[in-house]
């Protein structure tokens, strides 16, 4: 590690502890006692305000109520940072209005020398969706859905909530328990527990149109909802082989892994758990078609058959 890369390193290492000692900084960063006495003084001359302290149990302290000195990043650093914020270009990301003024904050706090890099990897780096025109360009449709950012604000309360759902033209409220946020295929679902059926849920967020604090009379304890979340009862158990293991890796639902049955990897075993619902039961049976002929069907729900083989007979 280069100098001013370890330097930078123990004043994180430094920040995120009330009480060090030369010993803890050899032991850490794998260097002499010499180097350790050298990088501590340099820090403390850059003005990092530390106490030492002699004696048996002495060691160094950082004054509190201080000013520490300005965070220092790395070329490696700052390009990471940069391209992590071109990459959520038309990713409909919550809060990506901000993103544009993080990168200009980002750019205010280093050199000249780094600007120019990141204005160079600006002009060069295009991520898939990226208006090559007008790199920096947000239309409507890189927006998330807005219950997205109100979703995020009430969970960061807390995560029993009444989420009202339109279904088939029906408005119905629901109280889950917020597990999951997450992006797949470019829409936002909810995965949570059902707290009125005591299962799990899957939700667009798209189709969500208020949601609101819930204080059920009795809470599902942590140790139940983790077990409902885990859904220990299988009823679809599939046997990939090679060829179907290769769509699985193309695009597998959220969640799904395989356990592998032999040492290449050519056949592998598949056990989850679908839901009894019209909704989910249609999506699995699209996403097994989609794996193809090259699959065994060890264990099925009956109305996924059923679906599975109206699908077939009709094709």
């Amino acid at each position: 590690m280069k100098k001013v890369e370890r330097i930078n390193t123990i004043m994180r290492y430094i920040n995120n502890r009330a009480q060090f000692t030369i010993s803890d900084i050899m032991a850490e960063f794998d260097i002499s006692r010499s180097t350790a006495i050298r990088d501590v003084n340099e820090i403390e001359s850059m003005g990092m305000p530390l106490v030492s302290e002699v004696g048996r149990s002495g060691g160094y302290f950082v004054m509190n109520n201080s000013f520490l000195p300005a965070i220092r990043f790395t070329d490696n650093e700052v390009k990471a940072l940069f391209i992590a914020f071109m990459a959520t270009r038309n990713q409909q990301l919550p809060y990506l209005t901000s993103r544009q003024s993080l990168a200009e904050k980002l750019i205010g706090l280093i050199p000249q020398n780094q600007q120019d890099q990141l204005v160079i990897l600006n002009q060069l780096l295009l991520f898939e969706g990226t208006n090559p025109h007008n790199p920096d360009l947000l239309e409507l449709s890189d927006l998330p859905h807005p219950m997205l950012d109100k979703l995020i604000q009430r969970v960061l309360i807390d995560r029993y909530l009444l989420i009202d759902i339109r279904d088939r033209g029906e408005l119905i409220s629901l109280p889950i328990y917020l597990i999951h946020l997450y992006k797949e295929k470019s829409v936002w679902y909810v995965e949570g527990v059902d707290l009125s059926q005591t299962g799990k849920q899957k939700i667009s967020v798209d189709n969500i149109e208020n949601v609101a604090g819930y204080q059920p009379q009795k809470r599902l304890s942590a140790k139940k909802i983790q077990e409902i979340s885990k859904v220990t009862e299988v009823n679809l158990i599939l046997e990939l082989n090679m060829r179907a293991i290769l769509q699985f890796k193309k695009y597998s639902p959220y969640g799904l892994t395989l356990s592998y049955l032999d040492p290449f990897q050519t056949k592998a075993l598949l056990k989850t758990y679908v839901a009894i619902k019209e909704e989910s039961l249609v999506e699995m049976a699209n996403w097994l078609l989609f794996l193809g002929e090259d699959l065994i069907i060890k264990q099925v729900p009956e109305e996924l058959a059923d679906i599975l083989s109206r699908r077939q007979t009709s094709w």
